[in-house]
């Protein structure tokens, strides 16, 4: 966990302004989603924008400080951008687990289609860090904590400060709660790295 100067995360707010309608206008591949699952509004941010290299500093550095894993890039080259209003919530579930591995049955080239080698290659890559930054202020919204579960069963709440970012072991049972009124929003991402071995 990480605590993000408020000034900082004040200049991200406001540069995530012009992604605002972006997330309430999405349905997240709304045929695709099951409500009773998750219900929230999302945008995506490349990673190239200025955005994505400020937080993958911040999650290198709690890599190389708690966990040493491999680490590659962030997932897919986004970052999502989440929106949870009155009644919205994301129920318990990993961001990885073993049903999220899968082996391909190609082996790469040699090096003549670079292309086919780095899509294959995509392919070993696994969900082995998660991180969310806090961007609302905890009296913006009611309900919308961000709760863990550990393997014995216990729960524990992330931090609702403004600009706490949490960088955590995709593999961890986590979820977001029904929001009871007004409007959390946090960016999310997944970093990925070679199989785990």
């Amino acid at each position: 966990m990480t605590d993000m100067p408020t000034e900082i995360v004040e200049i991200v707010e406001k540069d995530l302004q012009k992604f605002d309608t972006i997330a309430q206008d999405s349905r997240l591949h709304s045929d695709q989603v099951d409500k009773v699952i998750r219900n929230s509004k999302n945008a995506w941010i490349p990673t190239s924008h200025w955005i994505g290299g400020w937080l993958w500093y911040y999650i290198d550095k709690v890599n190389r400080e708690n966990f040493c894993y491999d680490l590659t890039e962030i997932d897919g080259g986004s970052i999502q951008y989440t929106q949870y209003g009155e009644g919205q919530f994301y129920n318990w579930h990993q961001d990885a687990d073993i049903d999220t591995f899968h082996k391909p049955q190609l082996v790469p080239s040699s090096g003549t289609n670079l292309r086919e080698d780095q899509t294959i290659l995509q392919g070993e890559y696994v969900r082995k860090l998660s991180f969310t930054l806090q961007l609302s202020d905890p009296n913006d919204y009611t309900g919308g904590e961000v709760q863990f579960l550990d393997n014995g069963g216990k729960t524990y709440f992330a931090p609702k400060q403004r600009g706490t970012l949490m960088v955590f072991d995709s593999r961890t049972k986590h979820r977001v709660r029904r929001v009871r009124s007004g409007l959390r929003k946090s960016l999310v991402g997944w970093v990925v790295g070679p199989r785990w071995r």
